[in-house]
């Protein structure tokens, strides 16, 4: 017989049946429904595990919502806590003002400026959500070494006060552009500065302050970069011949350098213009907007030639649609030579009045007769455009009968002439 353990064993003399009675007795009790007192219990396990997880927002979180109420003094949002969150009254009130009332329905990034008020309440600020936003874009911008865009709002003795955002940053007089291209000459004025309000800068922002409230930026900083990349792009895509609008940035005794947009060409003073001049601030000064002509590139250099005088007809090929035999003309006396005086017409060509043209009277030297600087009528009495001459005359200005005048009437230059007027020229051609 297997043995029996326990109490529940079966006393002597009890019967199969009466011990199945005995367990049936004593069954009900493991299977018991469980008491008020235990619902309860569960209950609080979990609550108490809803509160444990539940994470209240707090001061500076940025949230995001739903409105779900605006009224004209109240906004409320769904920001996924068990009860709806406030916006500042204050802010509410600002909006109105400024006709940016928010509508049921807008989603919108908030700064919590309160995690509860006296009514349990979470208090937003949307003004506070985009000035943080804006500190945070900025701290990314300074890291990545980015250029950002900014209108200029003010400005004050020692620089300019920028809008990034909400934030007020500020750019010293030392950092701006105006400055690096005063080249150390004078200080900024106050009026240098008054004219930059208004207009938007390229800008990099080289410090960053949060606990100062202080954003300072620097425009020369980011204009090196674009004009580093305007130069690369240029050097790639420009070439020789192209017709290009610069602006003139310095003028020196040997030419005037031109800025294409990233990178200065020179313009030699020999390529200004067809006239001869004695230095090229007589015709350009610095600020100028100019057209040229691309001469030559040197991409291992960096340099650029260019001309002005290329995009205007050369004067000698267009001389005789524009002058006649017998013509009267104004010009300067120029130089002096022992066969003549040279003379510079109107348009820049200069003529040459022979010794014999310069009076009736004979004399040894041109010096006799007229000085140099001197302007005075002369007549034009033979046009070469192959040999690129003009022949001028001072003695015959005030003949009355020019009507029979031909070509063929003016004494002809003799080869003697002919050379020392291209030496004279030649040497005048050194001597720039």
């Amino acid at each position: 017989m297997d043995s029996v353990q326990g109490s529940q064993a079966p006393q002597g003399g009890e019967t199969s049946q009466q011990s199945d009675a005995a367990q049936a007795v004593v069954s009900p009790k493991k299977v018991a429904p469980k008491s008020a007192n235990d619902k309860n219990v569960n209950f609080m396990a979990t609550l108490s595990e809803e509160e444990f997880t539940y994470k209240r927002p707090k001061f500076g979180d940025i949230v995001s919502g739903i409105v779900v109420r605006a009224t004209s003094h109240e906004v409320l949002v769904d920001i996924g806590t068990k009860s709806e969150a406030v916006i500042a009254s204050k802010e509410v009130d600002e909006l109105a003002r400024e006709s940016k009332r928010l509508e049921v329905g807008d989603e919108i990034l908030a700064f919590v400026l309160k995690s509860e008020d006296q009514e349990g309440m979470t208090v937003l600020s949307v003004a506070r959500a985009q000035e943080e936003r804006d500190w945070r874009d900025a701290e990314v911008a300074q890291k990545a070494d980015a250029i950002i865009e900014a209108p200029i709002a003010g400005y004050n003795k020692g620089g300019l006060i920028a809008r990034v955002g909400k934030i007020r940053g500020f750019i010293p007089a030392s950092q701006l552009e105006i400055a690096a291209r005063a080249r150390g000459e004078r200080d900024l004025t106050e009026q240098d500065l008054a004219a930059q309000a208004g207009k938007k800068l390229k800008l990099k922002i080289i410090e960053i302050d949060r606990a100062r409230n202080r954003l300072i930026l620097s425009e020369r900083a980011a204009m090196r970069e674009v004009r580093r990349d305007a130069k690369a792009r240029l050097l790639e895509e420009i070439q020789e011949g192209d017709v290009r609008t610069g602006t003139v940035t310095s003028v020196a005794d040997f030419g005037v350098f031109v800025d294409l947009g990233g990178l200065d060409g020179l313009i030699h003073v020999s390529e200004l213009s067809w006239s001869k001049i004695g230095h090229p601030n007589e015709i350009i000064k610095p600020g100028d907007t100019v057209q040229v002509q691309v001469l030559g590139i040197d991409r291992s250099k960096n340099r650029i030639a260019l001309s002005m005088k290329r995009l205007a007809p050369e004067p000698w090929t267009t001389i005789e649609e524009r002058y006649a035999v017998g013509q009267l003309v104004e010009g300067t006396i120029t130089k002096l030579a022992s066969f003549g005086a040279f003379a510079r017409v109107d348009d820049g060509i200069e003529g040459l009045i022979h010794v014999s043209e310069l009076s009736d009277k004979r004399i040894n030297h041109p010096k006799e007769a007229v000085k140099e600087g001197e302007t005075h009528s002369l007549r034009v009495i033979k046009i070469d455009s192959a040999k690129r001459r003009l022949g001028l005359s001072l003695k015959r200005v005030n003949d009355t009968e020019m009507d029979d005048y031909t070509p063929t009437d003016a004494e002809e230059w003799d080869e003697q002439t002919e050379i020392e007027t291209e030496e004279s020229a030649a040497a005048g051609t050194e001597g720039e």
